[in-house]
């Protein structure tokens, strides 16, 4: 009894193993005729939406009062960073001749200057990072409606990401044309 189960079973799987190649086959040579047929009654257009986003005026504008701001804000660690070198080779040079009380002190002081440095420089890196996430984010939320907008009034059954496919006709690039859209849009 428990053998014709697992025969059961066992034929069961196969079964369903055989059907499932079967679809995996069916799906590579029917496919590309779907896709084929599907292009022919509809205009796909294509964007390289990092491209278009960072190509637009806004965005160049944004970037580079984010990168003027990360300047100061480098400037502003490395003032810091040197400070906290000109501390720790003080403490060497005087390592020998100062009282273990007071070097005690000092190493204290500038063990505590290092970790709060690290802390400044992490709180920052994350706030900067935010803020360029929050640019990116605003833009790109208009972009998608300007790119959506072209693809009404164009007439396309659908816009893809470049990079989701390996080929396209460049006919169908709609890149800078969502760019100068937003541009002329977004004055």
């Amino acid at each position: 009894f428990f053998k014709r189960i697992m025969f059961m079973r066992l034929t069961i799987s196969r079964k369903l193993r055989i059907i499932g190649l079967l679809l995996v086959f069916g799906f590579f040579i029917c496919g590309p005729l779907a896709v084929s047929s599907f292009a022919a009654d509809g205009q796909i257009g294509f964007v390289n939406i990092q491209k278009a986003v960072s190509s637009t005026k806004e965005w160049k504008s944004s970037f580079n009062k984010f990168k003027l701001d990360f300047t100061k804000e480098k400037k502003k660690i490395t003032a810091r960073e040197k400070k906290i070198q000109k501390m720790l080779g003080e403490l060497n040079k005087q390592s020998f001749v100062l009282d273990p009380e007071l070097k005690k002190k000092k190493e204290e002081k500038l063990r505590k200057e290092k970790v709060a440095f690290e802390r400044y420089v992490q709180d920052q890196n994350a706030e900067f990072g935010k803020k360029e996430k929050e640019m990116t984010q605003k833009i790109l939320r208009k972009m998608m409606e300007i790119i959506k907008k072209i693809g009404k009034e164009k007439g396309y059954t659908m816009i893809l990401e470049q990079k989701a496919v390996f080929y396209h006709d460049k006919g169908n690039d709609l890149t800078k044309t969502a760019t100068r859209t937003y541009d002329r849009v977004n004055k």
